[in-house]
C-alpha cells in the first residue's frame, strides 16, 4: 500500500495462539467470544504482523515476531505457533535480504514484538539485521533487563543484550521524530514504557498500534484491556487519545495481532466508532 512516497506492506512472523482471558482480562467469554471464537482449550489466534515501511534508501521493519531462538518446544506448548514461513522468509519473499533494513523500531520488548531481532550464528546471539539501528524506549529498555515475578514470562534479556553489545541500540526518551517519516510515540498501559508508531508521508498518517490494541475490537471498546496490562487504566487513556487523533485526521490503523482487520480505519457508528478493513496490497 502506497502512504504518500513510502510503500507499507505486512510481512508475517507467523501465526500463534494464547489464552482468550489473556487478551481480554475482566470482559466476560459471553460477550468476547461473540467476536473472536476460542479453540477447546479457550485460546485465541493472533498473527505476528511485523511492519515494512519502504522509502528511497530505507528498509524500516517495526517489531520482529518471535524470532528463532525459542525451542520448538517452547512455541509449541507455550504459544501454540503454527506451522508456515516465518518473518526472515517472508522478507527474502520480497526480495529483501537481513542486510538491507536499515533501522528496526520495537513497540516494546515482549518476546512475541522483539524476539526477531537477534539471531544465532556461529553459536552466538548476534543481531538480525546487522545493518540496523534499533529504536527503543529508554523505560522499556530497562523494565526489560530487569523483570520482575509479573513480567519475567515476557522479557528474555539474553535476547536483547546482544543489540547493546554491537552498539546498534538506539534509546529514546518520549515521543520523538527518528527518521523524517517516522515518530515515536508513548502510549503506555500495556508497559509502561509501550510506544506506538506513527508513520507519515504526503499528508497521510499510519498508526502502528502495537500492543496498546492487539485487536480491532480493544480499539473500538476502551474499557476492553487485555490481562497482561500492567496499568490498564493507562492503556485506556492511550486508547482514548489515539482514538480521537484516528477519528479527526482519517489515519491508517495497523494492528499487530489482528487478522481480520490488520489494517483499519475509524467510521462513526452510534456515540462512538467502528473499525474498518482496508485492504493493505
Amino acid at each position: 500500500m502506497r502512504l504518500g512516497e513510502l510503500t507499507l506492506r505486512f510481512v508475517s512472523d507467523g501465526h500463534f495462539r494464547l489464552d482468550g482471558g489473556m487478551m481480554f482480562g475482566v470482559v466476560p467469554r459471553v460477550l468476547w467470544e461473540r467476536r473472536m471464537a476460542p479453540d477447546a482449550e479457550n485460546r485465541v489466534g493472533l498473527a505476528l504482523n511485523c511492519l515494512l515501511i519502504q522509502a528511497p534508501g530505507a528498509n524500516v521493519l517495526v517489531d520482529t515476531g518471535l524470532g528463532t531462538n525459542l525451542t520448538e518446544e517452547q512455541l509449541a506448548r507455550n504459544w501454540g505457533l503454527a506451522p508456515g514461513p516465518r518473518l526472515l522468509a517472508n522478507l527474502a519473499a520480497a526480495g529483501l535480504r537481513p542486510e538491507d533494513i536499515s533501522l528496526v523500531v520495537n513497540t516494546h520488548l515482549h518476546v512475541d514484538h522483539c524476539g526477531g531481532d537477534v539471531v544465532r550464528r556461529d553459536g552466538r546471539l548476534v543481531p538480525a539485521f546487522p545493518h540496523a539501528r534499533y529504536v527503543v524506549q529508554r523505560r522499556e529498555w530497562e523494565d526489560a533487563m530487569h523483570p520482575n515475578e509479573r513480567t519475567r514470562a515476557s522479557y528474555f534479556p539474553e535476547y536483547l543484550l546482544p543489540l547493546a553489545e554491537a552498539g546498534v541500540l538506539d534509546l529514546i526518551d518520549g515521543e520523538q521524530q527518528v527518521t523524517p517519516f517516522i515518530r515515536c510515540l508513548p502510549t503506555p498501559g500495556h508497559t509502561p514504557g509501550h510506544q506506538s508508531v506513527l508513520v507519515t508521508s504526503g499528508g497521510e498518517t499510519a498508526v502502528y498500534l502495537g500492543d496498546v490494541a492487539p485487536f480491532a475490537i480493544h480499539f473500538e471498546r476502551l474499557a476492553w484491556i487485555p490481562a497482561i496490562d500492567l496499568l490498564p487504566l493507562a492503556t485506556m487513556e492511550a486508547k482514548r487519545s489515539l482514538i480521537q487523533h484516528a477519528a479527526e485526521n482519517n489515519y491508517l490503523l495497523i494492528f499487530y495481532h489482528e487478522d481480520a482487520h490488520a489494517a483499519a480505519r475509524l467510521v462513526p457508528e452510534g456515540d462512538g466508532y467502528r473499525v474498518v478493513p482496508v485492504n493493505l496490497d
